[in-house]
């Protein structure tokens, strides 16, 4: 940080903030969304609690249609989108709507094959004590997966990094913005290193986190 004046300190403080706030509100809203929807993708899958194709297929269309989109592609394709939901297409705020849409994608399927792993056996002897579809989703399915949904937002949210990194490409802010506008087209290279080391740093962080929660949920 001493070879940065303290100005540019203060945007890569700034900076260092909007990646975490891109991060952690487009996690947050794909958790909330992404779970529910794989829940929903493994009912109604066939041989599932509630086996329903008319559900289940056009779901997974569409969750694999956003999933296959570079995510550089799909902030510019949802601009009107974004435009509507945050009133601006650029900016920090602008970049959690294709960010959210992206995580949420990509975790409904992590989410869906930590929940089918569950041991078939413990859903079966649920329903033979006459659980309901709702109790068996409350205290086996969501339960017994824990580990796996950790381990799945632990994924999504070092993903996520990459994204947000991105998103600075046009004008989403954060630490990719910064790298690029200073970094990159001003040619300053201390500015994109301290860029890529305080990534690096989150990546680790986060993956060191997610570890050690998954291994404590484990031992439970």
């Amino acid at each position: 940080m001493g070879l940065l004046s303290p100005t540019m300190q203060d945007l890569l403080l700034e900076a260092a903030w909007q990646t975490l706030l891109m991060v952690g509100a487009s996690a947050a809203i794909a958790v909330v969304l992404g779970l529910p929807l794989a829940l929903l993708l493994l009912l109604t899958m066939p041989g599932g609690l509630a086996a329903n194709a008319l559900v289940h297929r056009p779901l997974g269309l569409v969750v694999n249609a956003v999933r296959s989109t570079p995510f550089i592609i799909l902030m510019v394709a949802i601009v009107p989108f974004t435009r509507m939901v945050a009133g601006t297409s650029i900016g920090t705020n602008a970049a959690i709507v294709p960010l959210a849409l992206a995580a949420t994608a990509f975790i409904v399927r992590l989410f869906e094959n930590a929940l089918r792993e569950v041991d078939r056996g413990v859903i079966e002897a649920a329903r033979a004590m006459g659980a309901t579809r709702l109790q068996i989703v409350t205290k086996v399915l969501v339960p017994e997966a824990m580990p796996g949904l950790v381990a799945a937002v632990t994924v999504t949210l070092v993903s996520l990094v990459g994204y947000s990194a991105m998103a600075g490409a046009i004008g989403g802010g954060g630490l990719g913005d910064l790298g690029i506008r200073f970094g990159y087209q001003r040619f300053m290279p201390e500015v994109m290193a301290i860029v890529v080391a305080i990534l690096i740093l989150f990546v680790q962080g986060l993956q060191s986190l997610g570890d050690r929660l998954v291994r404590r949920l484990s031992r439970r």
